[in-house]
């Protein structure tokens, strides 16, 4: 593989150009380009997330003080920053989009078979879903209006919690409600869904339960409910302190989810408090509830990662377009790197990856020798947040 290539190079030959291709003469990429293409303008943003360039500036500078080799690099001609800012203003976020997309499908199926800590059910699909913020200013970014005033672009996020692979991604202006991303998203038949109780709406929760799709959530604590039948055969030195089948006893919610669900009670020793959670997977013993909604700290992890690991603190533009650009770069070196890591069987974590990777980009080391250590770091990269509730 190596030749001799560049860090960068070898991890692009697994960059699928042909699906760029097919984006960019559907939505016209190149109408009109001048010195800067679609492939190149790709190249020079995926270059700059995994260099851990801040600004476009960064990665032209980067860029051109290797003007020499940057041909090694599949990049024609290195341009300036503001034919980059010019390019994510103009050109369809679209593209992008599409390319990201395909990621997910193809990288997700590498991972179908990853364990799940402290949940042992091979071959369901189990995900999170939960949002971040990324704040910016509302002079620049007048579309993204959030809360009092202040700006916000958020990523409404489903996370495979199989290989913390993303399922779907959507881009809002911060003042969009959690909840609402329910209305959007057509949850899989069968799977399990975690999420925090931002996301309790009983309407959006009963058509999953129409559509046989099974949700881990916590409840509010102005839920109002009765009992209709308890489980007493628990153990509590495991934590469970109650499961019970109800049904809603307000006016508006029980209209809204008219069907018994499921109450999981757990004792968390370290806060000592107990958390009540809410499914309507009825089969399932109460702690496999218990863990997979402590597994939905994943998806928080992966919020974490992706902000600490790739350049998405500082926005490389403020227009709807640009900012959309900007994240499905970000996504997409996100799923390359995981690609690249089950491609070549390495140990380490996508984050252990990410850092070597940025550490050596125009380094002409073999990736698979940079990649096979003999002891990772850390055997699981979600090993603190799974600590918490």
């Amino acid at each position: 593989m190596n030749q001799r290539k560049f860090v960068f190079s070898q991890v692009m030959e697994f960059f699928p150009r042909w699906v760029l291709e097919k984006a960019i003469k559907e939505y016209k990429g190149d109408f009109h380009a001048k010195n800067l293409n679609t492939y190149s303008h790709c190249l020079h943003l995926m270059f700059g997330q995994m260099a851990g360039c801040k600004s476009l500036k960064d990665i032209s500078l980067v860029l051109k003080s290797i003007k020499k080799s940057v041909y090694h690099l599949g990049i024609q001609t290195v341009v300036d920053p503001s034919s980059l800012s010019k390019a994510n203003e103009t050109r369809d976020y679209r593209i992008f989009e599409d390319l990201g997309m395909w990621l997910i499908r193809k990288v997700r199926a590498m991972y179908a078979k990853e364990n799940i800590p402290d949940v042992y059910l091979p071959g369901w699909e189990i995900f999170a879903i939960d949002s971040t913020t990324i704040p910016c200013s509302i002079k620049l970014a007048e579309w993204a209006l959030g809360k009092y005033s202040k700006g916000g672009v958020k990523m409404h996020t489903v996370l495979d919690l199989r290989g913390s692979i993303p399922d779907s991604i959507y881009i809002t202006n911060s003042r969009y409600h959690d909840s609402n991303f329910l209305d959007e998203y057509e949850p899989y038949k069968w799977a399990i869904y975690t999420m925090d109780k931002s996301y309790v709406d009983f309407e959006a929760l009963y058509r999953m339960q129409v559509n046989e799709t099974y949700f881990v959530t916590r409840a509010k604590n102005t839920m109002k409910y009765e009992v209709i039948d308890t489980n007493y055969n628990i153990n509590d030195l495991v934590g469970i302190v109650g499961d019970q089948i109800i049904h809603l006893s307000g006016y508006l919610s029980e209209k809204k989810y008219p069907d018994d669900f499921r109450l999981v009670k757990y004792y968390d020793a370290d806060k000592d408090e107990v958390i009540s959670f809410i499914t309507n997977n009825m089969e399932l013993g109460p702690l496999v509830i218990a863990n997979i909604y402590r597994n939905r700290w994943a998806i928080e992890t992966f919020f974490k990662w992706i902000k600490g690991n790739l350049t998405i603190k500082s926005l490389w533009g403020y227009s709807e377009n640009a900012v959309k650009i900007h994240l499905w770069v970000a996504i997409s070196s996100y799923l390359l790197l995981a690609w690249v890591k089950a491609e070549l069987k390495s140990p380490l974590t996508i984050t252990e990856v990410s850092k070597v990777i940025e550490a050596s980009i125009l380094s002409k080391a073999d990736i698979k020798e940079l990649l096979d250590v003999p002891e990772p770091l850390t055997q699981n990269q979600n090993v603190n947040e799974l600590l918490l509730f």
